[in-house]
């Protein structure tokens, strides 16, 4: 409690390098981490505590105190017991079960080992004993214990790669560096051991990100931002070794903080059965005080004249009293009416559901060996009520496998196969694939049909020749050679790999690089490059370049980026070619690829020296020091000359198309929440056919400030509903809860099809101000929702605000440790079972390998249990009230004595055998006549 209060007061922190004593002052958590609800101490009284929090449980436990008093009590204590003590036996080894399993997965994960420098040497350490301060040695692909300022590491300059697949679903690397002053501490385990910085850094939380801090030194101050950092669930990639000290441990963590609390989750039809079994107490009183007035009655006017044979004096009978006491008589046997066998043989169903789930072959991945899963047993039927499913892209959507598909270079298309007629033809049953005889190094499973690309590099055209030179020179990939000699790339983008890939099969292969030079192979010559400069990609620029000086002396830049970036930037001759160009992004956007445009520039020497001597300021400097970098990048990247552009393919899943399209005609509306950046996620829109040009509008919303996403909100709201129902200075001139319950009208009102795009900086301002109401409005009127660049956390906002208020059921589909949050939040959580590891499936209610068998799991699955569930909930309550009736009609035959017609054993085992087992063999075995495939 103490350390809890502590947390919520932590505004900074403070950390000193190798002094755990220093450290334990400020209470900080350490690296273990808790999932689980109970232990062994704590399981008996809470898991009760919870189970009689159900409403019939806590009144089978009133009645069962009743019958142990002999006045009232017309059955023994037996028949009440032993199907309470069944039910909460039953569900008390669910719940055990199910949080054995979170003691597993904790405890996996908490005795992983890593070696932390203590007492001047490393030594194997369990993940849970890892405390904040601690310096921790890593090596190549291992998984991050926590949350480490990078000290130092195996490559130049203190660069290390790491894959954030687990934190933002991209599997593609990344680069962090370590400060100067630290990388040169190397792995001198002595000099390390001395290492006694101190961090002052921002408290935790969930901005992966943003880090914000000062190491102060050796009597100086550095300062530290999101590059210096590595995050826990990254793994070291590409880098032998690196060593780092834990600034957050623990629940502390940025994955940790964006995991979010595992909810309790209950279906529609849970909250419906409270509710029916509250109106039946309200019965069961009804038709208790109707008998004891009628016992009443007949105690005062015929009951006396049975006095004499019971030896009751005249008096000793009062019947009022006598109602009083016969009410909770009547009570007890009437109890039959209360179903307390519902909630096992509601149980029993769910069960029986969850297997036909885990047993459908049409659901299982025959490639991988992976059957679809039912992990729990409590939400089969809420699949048939789904209204809006969120997914992630990459990985769920996608195979998040880039494949190179065509290009245009200097005009002309290539990667497009014409017959003899001029027609485009189906490439793959038409011509047969390209042979790369020119690459010794071409990969067999890079597959490209047009010869005419071939034949103009084997002819030596020198726009193709500097086309391919620029895709093998102008990237991040790493490259290593395996024990076959084969060349292995290490890329941060599926995107770079595919065209580097391209380059490598179509003659031109990237071999190596150093921090001073690029070596490529180019048609069977070994050229070395020398780099000048490297001008990095970032969401503002959207483009990449590279500064070069070939073998002849020449300085070259080339720049690859998105379109509308790089054509602000071209020569003023380039405006044919512009136009030819843009047509060709055009049918290739139009095709569901993703495209990059292609320029190089040749510089002086004399103006590239004195450019260099001002960059090399800028990064000096202490003022301004991003804007000045920034504004040389600018005056360097102009005038540049196009050679053409690319067209990337990112893979869909099988069926992806298809089911999108299912789901759209069931009205059951999808959201792609994505990490990725805007121009993937609507090049996959338009792939899964989400997005069409048949829309009537897509409204991008892309603000920096609350000020520009109100601004932008409004104006897309005016295009959808016209200037009648909307702002007034920004604000709703409705009421926002009058606003919300139109909303099912205005639906019904908005004619054609429109689309959303928010970006994640944009989204933050939204969640987070007092326009989320009217964000929420809007993207609820549009077919398609995409939600670019946004974290765990704000994944998980978006499901919550969709739950509170359009109450409506939802569903969370995902694959990464990105995903848990969302998954955690929304009413359903779905796992893929795909490539970036087991979080999001470990977290998820159901799991299944490809984003295709959501269709049958909701529309099969899902109506069934609903449909199933519904049926044997009218039949239950009907035996159950026709049983305990005929309790009420003998009370009028028998005095109103609360004497029972049937057999104490036959009341016990009513509810748990004779009657329940037809009407539960009707709610798993029931069907329809029709499926689909």
């Amino acid at each position: 409690m103490f350390c809890s209060k502590k947390k919520s007061l932590e505004v900074e922190r403070i950390v000193k390098a190798n002094d755990r004593e220093y450290n334990e002052k400020f209470l900080y958590k350490d690296n273990r981490i808790h999932t689980s609800k109970y232990n062994i101490l704590t399981f008996l009284p809470i898991n009760l505590f919870e189970q009689f929090q159900r409403v019939a449980n806590a009144y089978f436990l009133f009645l069962l105190i009743l019958q142990l008093i002999p006045e009232i009590s017309s059955l023994t204590w037996f028949t009440t017991i032993v199907p309470l003590v069944l039910v909460v036996t039953m569900t008390a080894v669910k719940d055990a079960t199910d949080d054995y399993f979170r003691h597993k997965s904790d405890n996996q994960v908490n005795n992983r080992q890593s070696e932390v420098l203590i007492d001047s040497k490393l030594q194997n350490e369990k993940w849970m004993n890892v405390k904040v301060g601690d310096i921790i040695k890593l090596e190549n692909n291992q998984f991050v214990a926590a949350d480490l300022l990078l000290l130092s590491s195996s490559e130049p300059h203190g660069l290390c790669y790491i894959e954030t697949a687990e934190l933002d679903g991209e599997t593609n690397l990344k680069v962090r560096h370590a400060l100067s002053v630290t990388s040169e501490l190397g792995a001198d385990i002595s000099r390390l051991a001395k290492f006694d910085g101190i961090v002052v850094c921002e408290a935790p939380n969930n901005k992966l990100d943003k880090f914000t801090g000062v190491l102060s030194w050796k009597g100086s101050k550095h300062s530290l931002n999101n590059e210096k950092i590595i995050l826990r669930g990254c793994v070291l990639r590409n880098t032998s070794w690196c060593f780092g000290m834990v600034i957050f441990a623990g629940p502390d963590t940025k994955l940790m903080q964006n995991s979010g609390k595992t909810k309790f989750k209950r279906t529609s039809i849970d909250r419906l059965m409270n509710t029916l079994v509250l109106w039946i107490f309200g019965f069961l009183i009804c038709l208790g005080t109707i008998l004891a007035i009628g016992n009443s009655i007949w105690e005062n006017q015929v009951g006396n004249q049975f006095r004499t044979f019971l030896f009751w004096n005249e008096g000793e009978k009062n019947s009022v009293f006598s109602g009083f006491l016969t009410f909770w008589s009547y009570i007890i046997i009437l109890n039959t009416v209360v179903p307390i066998s519902l909630y096992v043989s509601v149980e029993v169903i769910r069960l029986g559901h969850s297997y036909f789930i885990n047993w459908d072959r049409k659901m299982y991945y025959s490639r991988k060996a992976t059957p679809a899963e039912a992990r729990t047993t409590t939400l089969n039927e809420e699949l048939g009520q789904i209204e809006y499913v969120f997914s992630d892209k990459t990985g769920t959507l996608t195979q998040n496998i880039m494949t190179f598909k065509k290009c245009s270079i200097n005009g002309r298309i290539y990667g497009e196969v014409h017959d003899d007629l001029g027609q485009k033809t189906d490439m793959t049953k038409k011509k047969e694939t390209v042979g790369f005889s020119v690459s010794p190094q071409a990969d067999r499973t890079f597959q490209f049909f047009d010869h005419h690309l071939m034949e103009s590099i084997e002819l030596g055209d020198p726009k193709v020749h500097e086309f391919l030179r620029l895709l093998a020179l102008c990237h991040t990939v790493m490259s290593e050679e395996n024990s076959a000699g084969q060349l292995i790339y290490q890329v941060q983008s599926p995107d770079e790999g595919a065209l580097v890939t391209a380059a490598k099969n179509l003659g031109f292969i990237f071999k190596s690089r150093t921090p001073e030079t690029i070596t490529i192979e180019e048609l069977g010559t070994l050229v070395t490059y020398q780099l000048l400069a490297f001008l990095d990609f970032n969401n503002f620029r959207k483009r990449m370049s590279v500064i070069v000086r070939n073998p002849e002396g020449q300085i070259k830049l080339y720049s690859k980026g998105a379109d509308t970036i790089l054509f602000e930037r071209l020569h003023p001759s380039n405006e044919d070619l512009l136009t030819l160009t843009s047509d060709h992004l055009s049918e290739f956007a139009g095709e569901g690829l993703r495209t990059l445009a292609i320029a190089y520039r040749d510089l002086d020497d004399k103006y590239f020296k004195e450019w260099h001597k001002m960059l090399e300021d800028a990064n000096t400097s202490t003022d301004e020091r991003d804007e000045r970098i920034a504004g040389l990048y600018e005056e360097i990247e102009k005038d540049l000359m196009l050679l053409g552009a690319t067209a990337v393919e990112d893979k869909l899943q099988d069926g992806v198309i298809e089911t999108v399209t299912s789901l759209s005609l069931a009205n059951i509306k999808i959201w792609v929440l994505t990490g990725d950046k805007q121009e993937t996620a609507i090049n996959i829109g338009y792939a899964c056919n989400m997005l069409t040009d048949d829309m009537n509008d897509v409204f991008i919303i892309a603000g920096n400030t609350a000020v520009e996403v109100r601004e932008e909100l409004r104006k897309a709201k005016e295009n959808l509903f016209g200037q009648n129902r909307i702002f007034s200075s920004g604000h709703v001139v409705f009421e926002k809860k009058q606003s919300l319950e139109l909303d099912s009208v205005v639906e019904e009102t908005v004619t054609g099809d429109y689309a959303l795009i928010i970006n994640g900086h944009s989204l933050a301002h939204a969640l987070e101000s007092d326009v989320k109401n009217d964000l929420l409005e809007l993207a609820c009127m549009c077919k398609t929702v995409i939600c670019c660049r946004v974290t765990p956390l704000q994944k998980a906002q978006v499901v919550e605000l969709v739950k509170k208020y359009r109450n409506a059921v939802t569903l969370a589909i995902g694959d990464g440790a990105n995903d848990v949050s969302m998954i955690k939040s929304a009413h359903i959580g779905v796992g893929i079972s795909g490539q970036e590891g087991l979080q999001a499936v470990l977290a998820s209610d159901y799991s299944f390998a490809q984003f295709r068998y959501l269709q049958r799991l909701l529309l099969v699955h899902g109506r069934w249990s609903y449909v199933r569930m519904c049926k044997f909930l009218c039949y239950f309550f009907y035996k159950n009230f026709a049983f305990t009736l005929v309790h009420f009609w003998f009370g009028f035959f028998c005095g109103f004595s609360a004497q029972t017609v049937y057999d104490q054993w036959f009341i016990t085992l009513f509810n748990i055998v004779y009657t329940s087992l037809p009407v539960l063999a009707m709610g798993i075995f029931d069907q329809e006549m029709h499926d689909i495939p």
